[in-house]
């Protein structure tokens, strides 16, 4: 077990001392977005939107927050993906004397960190607009789980893709639709019943109920915690199965 855990922090190690040489840039760029979500949103369109929880702006963060930590987790992982097509670095993983479960773990690992540092700076960029939200552990690892799950599906795209082309297309046919579609901006009942069906199955959808509803003190889904930590188990299981099949 210690050298697994070794393992795991070797991998996870490697990355965070990439992401401390450019946390100031990092940072910054992990402004930008949430910004124009909070003002185009929160204050534009927001001041003509009532819901039943209060403000609107109230009920756009958590929204925010889980499309976000999706966005940042997908795409903090995918450079694996040009260290196995392009940068052909993989292999020196691959013939390490480490256990392979340990680098899908620290690269998953090092992906939720990423996501959860952006999801902080959401946070200190949601109160300086007003936004009124209940945290508790509980909603942290909500996010953790969120994080874990699109790093997973990144990684797994990352084994099976071939072109730098089919990684952008995940982004702009399965990422960037569910941005908009699973409850972050709107509640789900507004949309048919056969979309929604589909939108209620996607993890997203999970997790902004999550913690919208963990954020404004309301009735806990706890079937919705129960398929995201399904969904986590599964794409583990997945990436790993993809990665050990490089090592054969």
């Amino acid at each position: 077990m210690r050298q697994v855990l070794y393992d795991i922090s070797t991998v996870f190690w490697r990355d965070w001392l990439v992401l401390k040489r450019r946390m100031v840039k990092f940072i910054l760029s992990r402004m930008v977005a949430p910004l124009l979500y909070l003002v185009a949103f929160g204050w534009g369109l927001g001041r003509s939107i009532q819901v039943e929880s209060g403000s609107y702006l109230d009920f756009l963060v958590p929204g925010i927050l889980a499309l976000n930590s999706m966005n940042i987790s997908f795409n903090s992982i995918t450079p694996v993906h040009a260290e196995r097509v392009y940068h052909k670095s993989l292999e020196e993983y691959i013939l390490a004397p480490i256990w392979p479960e340990a680098f899908v773990i620290g690269k998953v690992l090092a992906s939720v960190l990423r996501g959860l540092i952006s999801s902080a700076i959401i946070f200190l960029l949601a109160g300086a607009f007003g936004a009124h939200m209940n945290l508790s552990p509980l909603f942290l690892l909500v996010l953790v789980l969120n994080c874990a799950i699109f790093a997973e599906i990144g990684f797994l795209a990352a084994m099976k893709l071939s072109t730098y082309e089919a990684m952008a297309q995940v982004n702009t046919y399965i990422l960037l639709p569910m941005s908009f579609l699973c409850g972050t901006f709107f509640k789900t009942a507004a949309l048919p019943e056969g979309i929604r069906f589909v939108i209620e199955l996607l993890p997203l959808t999970h997790t902004s109920c999550l913690l919208r509803a963990l954020a404004l003190g309301e009735a806990l889904p706890y079937v919705s915690l129960l398929v995201l930590t399904a969904y986590a188990l599964v794409c583990f299981w997945l990436g790993r199965r993809a990665f050990r099949q490089l090592t054969l």
